[in-house]
């Protein structure tokens, strides 16, 4: 038991020469913090500020909605398959329509539950909310 207690105390002793060493290496960082940042401070110039050119002029509607036609993402290709079936749609019948490869998928699955625009009627079956 006494022992122990010795060596108990050594560990105690041995902390707290290990504290007092980390506090003078935190100051140590202090001290050589604070200049560098003084001197990054001087160093940056001033900005002035630039005036942005005016924004670009809409697109008329008909246009817009043909641009957004040609380029469907792979989220919108799986909601409207999902979104033409009444019962809800498999995952074997969604790699068939939209030739995706599984990992993108999945992703898109997900995705798209996490919106909430898709919901799981039961395992691998999706249907639109």
């Amino acid at each position: 038991m006494k022992k122990l207690q010795v060596q108990l105390k050594e560990v105690s002793k041995a902390l707290a020469k290990l504290t007092k060493q980390v506090d003078k290496i935190a100051a140590q960082v202090k001290t050589l913090e604070k200049p560098v940042k003084k001197s990054v401070k001087k160093a940056a110039p001033k900005k002035k500020a630039v005036k942005k050119a005016a924004p670009a002029k809409k697109a008329p509607k008909a246009t817009a909605k043909k641009a957004a036609s040609k380029a469907a993402t792979v989220l919108d290709t799986v909601f409207d398959v999902i979104k033409r079936s009444r019962k809800g749609t498999s995952i074997a019948s969604l790699k068939e329509k939209t030739n995706l490869n599984p990992r993108q998928l999945s992703n898109a699955l997900y995705k798209l539950s996490t919106r909430g625009k898709i919901a799981a009627v039961s395992r691998g079956i999706y249907k639109k909310k």
